[in-house]
């Protein structure tokens, strides 16, 4: 039983991490209707923006606050993913739109590039982050169960980003400018809104929530060129089976996702585990083909 819970933890740790990876595309597809498939090279951005950061604490800095180095990699991983995010759309997303099946060849080449410069700049192998001492250890519950600091510090860094999202989404007036023009583009841009940057900042905003789970990724492994391609798969499925565009319908899938992975992997293999997922949500779909969650507006019903 506590090897179980322990899994089930560790699902809900992974969730969290397909939760904020998935938000970022949730709203950019609903927004732009955009397939982005280099979405997984900002996760791998992310990443790698918090190793330079540790680098620079630890050879330029002095080492008593090296362990604080985590706490500039974050919001340095976010504004590194979003710079990028912000140059693709200006310089290929804009060009894209409408053209959904165009957007997943040119992003996917995009990634190609991406995952090669990231190769030029840090070599082809794997590296690894150092995690802050006060994240290593684990809270113990009883002696045969104990809970890791680094993944509970992933779930407390993903609460507070999907409360800063829920506040930005349905509490400011950038947030309805961004709900409006989901649901209706055209009577947006009717009323005034600047419907080309509001599409600019949110694709960066999105492509940023993707480095913060970059950043996250690195406490748990070993980070590469290829890193984003490990979880672009289950992001997608996370954004379709929770709802295009829903931060509720991300929520509900990311845990159902997570969990349900590790379910089934400790449960079966690995393996199997993913093909039962994958089957899983198939059947789901057929019987719900908008996901857990929708946005109803006449526009998105045509």
């Amino acid at each position: 039983m506590d090897t179980y819970l322990l899994q089930i933890f560790n699902g809900i740790s992974v969730s969290s991490i397909f939760m904020l990876a998935a938000l970022g595309l949730a709203i950019t597809f609903g927004l732009m209707k955009i397939i982005n498939m280099a979405h997984g090279e900002f996760i791998m951005i992310g990443a790698y923006a918090a190793y330079v950061i540790q680098n620079i604490f630890s050879q330029y800095l002095p080492a008593s606050i090296f362990d604080f180095y985590f706490f500039v990699a974050i919001p340095a991983s976010f504004l590194a993913a979003g710079i990028f995010g912000w140059v693709l759309e200006k310089l290929v997303i804009c060009r894209l739109y409408g053209r959904a099946l165009d957007s997943i060849l040119a992003t996917w080449g995009v990634s190609l590039i991406l995952q090669q410069l990231a190769r030029s700049i840090f070599g082809a192998p794997n590296v690894d982050v150092k995690s802050p001492d006060w994240l290593n250890g684990a809270l113990l519950i009883h002696p045969g169960l104990q809970l890791p600091y680094k993944r509970l510090f992933i779930m407390l860094m993903v609460i507070i980003c999907m409360t800063a999202i829920y506040y930005l989404m349905y509490r400011s007036n950038y947030g309805r400018k961004i709900r409006a023009v989901m649901q209706n583009r055209a009577m947006a841009a009717s009323l005034g809104i600047n419907t080309r940057k509001i599409d600019a900042y949110t694709f960066a905003l999105g492509s940023g929530l993707a480095g913060i789970a970059g950043c996250a990724l690195t406490l748990l492994g070993s980070i590469g060129p290829t890193l984003g391609t490990n979880y672009i798969v289950d992001t997608f499925m996370v954004v379709v089976l929770g709802g295009v565009g829903s931060l509720w319908g991300t929520i509900a899938g990311g845990f159902l996702i997570g969990t349900g992975n590790t379910t089934l992997e400790f449960l079966t293999d690995a393996t199997l585990g993913k093909v039962l997922i994958f089957t899983l949500v198939i059947l789901f779909l057929q019987w719900r083909p908008k996901g857990l969650f929708t946005i109803n507006s006449r526009s998105l019903d045509e």
